[in-house]
């Protein structure tokens, strides 16, 4: 088998290729959370954008459900009897 056809764990298991493997595994990691972490903050910008074309009496406005974020009355919280 040549050098350039090498699959993962083909029996070399030496530590150049060992090293290779967790660079190339912890490589792909970090791409991968950087791609998330990237894709939140492009979220929030294109928020901040579509703000900017708002009115500002929208931005002034009082919350519509002010009690949304309260406490839930929750009818198993009562007592029966």
């Amino acid at each position: 088998m040549s050098d350039q056809n090498k699959e993962i764990f083909d029996g070399d298991f030496s530590k150049p290729r060992i090293m290779a493997e967790i660079f190339g595994q912890m490589f792909v990691g970090a791409g991968a959370a950087a791609f998330v972490i990237g894709g939140a903050g492009v979220f929030v910008y294109l928020l901040y954008l579509v703000s900017l074309f708002l009115p500002p009496e929208s931005k002034e406005a009082d919350d519509p459900t002010p009690n949304s974020f309260g406490a839930y009355y929750q009818s198993i919280d009562t007592k029966i009897g």
